[in-house]
């Protein structure tokens, strides 16, 4: 079947077949909250909704395309052989939770980079129904490995996006949105990965609510879907940035593409991974709500619309996950910091005379905190090199100490936005 064969099967019968899905799941996935934020409702002269996909049992809505798939492949008598996938976060998880309750077989292939809470997670889910394998540094070495697993086992490989069953399970989120919301929809914020939550979620508002305009939001280092619509053809990104990893795809899936290609690349924004930190810590101080860089995408970008765009409007924001690591929360504030411009670092070239150390350091206002310092001196030389990361409670205080060090010659450079420099000193 090509794929406008797919595209044509898919659409036929949509809402019908994305409730029944939507009511066989209830067993295991009771609705997810639709809860008004009043924090971001103040803040943007708007009613804000979240719907909290992040407190799933799996705590994303991945579960959802994978208890689809699971339920549509055992009614049609296929993965006798088992089931396996390829996933290094919330698709595995879905995964494994899928085989313990239908209670089938299926092997799971992660990146040896995987996080070992994840891993953990996973067994959690599937119990004595699944096996974990550990193959490769990338993803894409451990896709290929389940691929070939399947092709020497018969077993079924289920996909993380790019199959109609799947995304006919994600599209049960936008089911229950407008099942559970008391007033029309004005705008609705979509992450978009490798497509199959916005192809889905795409179809019911077309159906149900022509009307509602839809925002679609991807992370600055992964923009498969923008530069896919932008060249009229599915792209495959050279390089990602894997920082968000629930959305960080290099192509989106085909037949996800082919649900989507309609869609205007204005309509899809791009959030940097810096600034999407900034979000994440303060829906965590403020919100008390855990969400992975992924889940936050949606929440981020209320922030750079224009506010007619969003005074008085209903506007819906799908928390997509929060599956996050707290292991990683340093280095999230890290960036967060840097977004905000309170962390700065700077590589300074001192004169290797007594005092001049003291003199650089006394230049250094009441709100500023050295965060990191490394005095490279150099021996037979008159200057030497330090590298120095400063902290401060205002932006503006920068301007006033690089003035400081420019009316006493001090050469400085500024390294923080260096991506190469950077990825040595955090």
């Amino acid at each position: 079947m090509n794929n406008g064969q797919k595209l044509e099967h898919f659409q036929t019968d949509l809402l019908k077949r994305v409730q029944e899905a939507a009511n066989e799941q209830r067993c295991v996935i009771p609705y997810t909250p639709l809860q008004r934020n009043a924090f971001l409702s103040e803040r943007y002269e708007a009613n804000i909704y979240l719907k909290r996909e992040d407190l799933t049992t799996v705590r994303s809505y991945k579960i959802r395309g994978a208890f689809n798939f699971f339920r549509k492949a055992l009614e049609a008598g296929e993965g006798g052989s088992g089931f396996v996938c390829a996933s290094a976060g919330n698709h595995a998880q879905g995964f494994a939770y899928a085989c313990q309750h239908f209670g089938v077989k299926g092997v799971i292939f992660m990146p040896v980079t995987t996080p070992q809470q994840k891993i953990q997670k996973t067994q959690v889910f599937g119990g004595s129904k699944v096996e974990i394998k550990i193959v490769g540094d990338f993803f894409d070495h451990c896709y290929q490995a389940a691929n070939a697993y399947a092709q020497d086992t018969s077993a079924l490989m289920v996909p993380p996006f790019d199959h109609p069953d799947i995304i006919e399970g994600q599209a049960t989120v936008g089911l229950e949105i407008f099942e559970q919301i008391d007033r029309p929809i004005d705008l609705l914020v979509l992450p978009v990965g490798g497509g199959g939550l916005a192809a889905g979620v795409t179809q019911i508002v077309q159906e149900l609510s022509p009307q509602t305009q839809i925002l679609y939001v991807q992370p600055s280092g992964a923009p498969s879907f923008k530069e896919s619509l932008i060249n009229q053809e599915r792209v495959c990104l050279d390089r990602v940035n894997n920082f968000v990893d629930g959305a960080a795809v290099g192509q989106m899936g085909a037949l996800n593409y082919e649900l989507l290609k309609h869609v205007d690349p204005e309509n899809v924004m791009l959030i940097p991974e810096d600034r999407l930190c900034e979000t994440m810590i303060e829906m965590l101080n403020i919100e008390g709500i855990v969400l992975e860089p992924a889940g936050a995408l949606e929440i981020d970008a209320l922030r750079w619309l224009l506010a007619d765009r969003l005074k008085d409007q209903t506007v819906v924001c799908v928390a997509s996950g929060g599956n996050f690591d707290f292991e990683r929360l340093p280095e999230v504030k890290e960036r967060a910091l840097k977004a905000a411009g309170l962390k700065k670092y700077y590589l300074i070239r001192l004169p290797q005379r007594p005092g001049a150390l003291r003199e650089l350091l006394k230049l250094l206002g009441p709100d500023d905190d050295i965060a990191r310092f490394e005095y490279m001196k150099k021996s037979a030389r008159n200057f030497g090199s330090i590298l120095m990361g400063v902290e401060t409670k205002d932006a503006k205080n920068f301007d006033v100490l690089h003035e400081k060090w420019e009316q006493l010659g001090y050469g400085f450079q500024d390294i923080t936005d260096d991506e190469v420099l950077a990825s040595f000193i955090v």
